[in-house]
């Protein structure tokens, strides 16, 4: 069965595969790498400019490992979940330092990366290297739960544990590269979530789900919570200098955009004024508001409410170092920094009409001569 299976399969993907994607050409460990930890709940529309881009900046693991921290967020701002940008860093600087500078062939040192978990460690393995090795992400788990018909959520670990026998019944002795990719493309292009092309599937002959008329309920779906979804809230502090600059701080590594940089985020429930008095040295002048921006993150929504206005300093001094600076809005339209796409929206409609330079008496801030105090952990996660 998993010889006709595969045969079906490979047969489909010679015909209607996507055979154009920008890391099969070259097929490598390192591009094939980066993009499966791109693709990691991110669709792979939305992926191909920003590998593209990424590629041409990095062409390699050395060039990632050295690169800074800073220009890495960069160039990832916008595909979110920023702790995966993290994890690929410290995953190409252990490449460059365990494994000279190859990406490692055997399972159990790939998938202890820093980001790899079991179906990526595979799928790299198998498409770079030719390796026998099963996969398992979210259109491959559909495709297993329904044609096996595997009832339950995928989420769960008994049900996992029965897609993941699944599938490494399956595997053919040969063509894994194509094998593997043939399974992720099947699922998201013909066995989808929503109107799937039964009548086009290579599969669909012996597909259990179609043959007992649930395709609609496999793969199960995920529990719903008890509790409505947590609801964040957080003032968003556009403080602008004489020259008509902005400040930003760079997010700490834990938390939401971690490692991007932003305007200045204080919790609702805080005091913003004596929170931006305590972390800069500063006071706003007339305060304007402006109207609040939401963002949907994974596991809670988040509501901004800007608050914009000319910064005044303060005897004390700008606390500015490494972790916070001054920028005009040019040069963040000019991508110079990596902003969180909210942010960068926000900035984008206000650019235009701050190119000028700031009308407030404010004295120019100077770096301190001593390193800034580290700041504390924010609220707003």
């Amino acid at each position: 069965m998993s010889g006709d299976f595969a045969d079906r399969l490979l047969a489909w993907f010679e015909r209607h595969g996507r055979h154009d994607l920008p890391w099969q050409q070259p097929r490598s460990a390192y591009r094939v790498w980066l993009s499966e930890v791109m693709l990691q709940q991110t669709q792979v529309a939305t992926v191909r400019p920003y590998f593209e881009r990424f590629v041409a900046r990095f062409p390699d693991f050395a060039s990632l490992a050295q690169a800074p921290a800073d220009e890495l967020m960069r160039y990832w701002a916008g595909l979110g979940y920023y702790a995966r940008a993290r994890n690929l860093h410290a995953a190409a600087q252990a490449v460059m330092s365990r494994h000279g500078g190859e990406f490692p062939t055997e399972f159990e040192a790939a998938l202890a990366l820093p980001g790899i978990g079991r179906s990526t460690a595979g799928a790299i393995l198998a498409q770079a290297h030719g390796q026998r090795q099963a996969i398992l992400d979210a259109n491959v788990k559909r495709v297993l739960a329904r044609w096996a018909g595997i009832a339950g959520w995928p989420g769960e670990a008994a049900v996992a544990a029965r897609l993941w026998h699944c599938a490494e019944q399956l595997l053919p002795t040969q063509r894994l590269a194509d094998y593997s990719q043939a399974l992720m493309d099947l699922g998201a292009t013909l066995c989808t979530a929503g109107q799937p092309r039964c009548g086009d599937c290579p599969l669909a002959d012996d597909c259990v789900a179609r043959r007992e008329g649930r395709v609609a309920e496999l793969p199960g779906a995920k529990p719903r919570p008890a509790r409505p979804r947590p609801q964040r809230e957080a003032w968003l502090i556009l403080a602008e200098d004489e020259q008509g600059r902005w400040l930003l701080e760079q997010r700490p590594g834990a938390g939401i955009w971690g490692g991007l940089w932003c305007p200045p985020l204080i919790d609702r429930e805080q005091d913003w004024a004596g929170a931006l008095r305590e972390r800069h040295g500063l006071q706003l002048s007339g305060a304007q508001p402006d109207a609040p921006i939401a963002h949907a993150f994974s596991h809670y929504d988040l509501r901004l409410y800007p608050l914009r206005g000319p910064a005044q300093l303060l005897a004390t001094g700008l606390r500015e170092a490494g972790t916070s600076r001054w920028y005009s809005p040019a040069a963040l339209r000019a991508g110079e920094l990596g902003l969180p796409a909210p942010v960068a929206r926000y900035v984008e409609r206000l650019a235009p009409a701050a190119d000028l330079p700031g009308t407030a008496a404010v004295a120019r801030v100077r770096r301190p001569r001593r390193p800034a105090a580290k700041a504390k952990p924010e609220s707003v996660p």
